[in-house]
């Protein structure tokens, strides 16, 4: 792998704590969610990963794009993330992925959107790991 790019960030006291990169651009408190028994009021491992997996797919959809010459006008990308319990000492989690385009018919939008899921580093990461189950929306 030639590598274009790293980072690393730091985490302290796992769900109740503090994570944080060297530079300070991303400083977050963490808690567990209500949902989890947790007190809830700031962020959490799942929301970050839900964060960074969209904005890092929708990157790839318009890298594609742009790569292909479509006349792609826009473009999103919503990911729910889902965390469980897989038995009694691991946990594993799966994700809704929804990508919206504009400017592409049907058929465009569903082949730009596979290529994505190829190619993004974050769906890479976790194939064979975490269910993916994609909807594609084309306006």
């Amino acid at each position: 792998m030639k590598v274009l790019y790293e980072t690393e960030a730091r985490a302290v006291g796992g769900r109740q704590g503090h994570a944080e990169t060297p530079d300070h651009l991303l400083s977050v408190d963490l808690a567990t969610p209500k949902e989890m028994g947790g007190q809830g009021g700031a962020t959490n491992p799942e929301q970050l990963f839900a964060a960074g997996y969209a904005a890092c797919f929708e990157s790839a959809m318009r890298f594609l794009a742009g790569k292909q010459k479509l006349p792609l006008k826009g473009a999103s990308v919503t990911v729910k993330v889902r965390l469980g319990s897989v038995s009694e000492t691991a946990f594993g989690l799966d994700v809704d992925l929804v990508a919206e385009t504009n400017g592409l018919d049907r058929k465009a939008a569903e082949d730009l959107v596979a290529l994505a899921h190829e190619g993004c580093p974050y769906s890479r990461a976790i194939k064979g790991n975490v269910d993916v189950a994609i909807t594609v929306e084309a306006k």
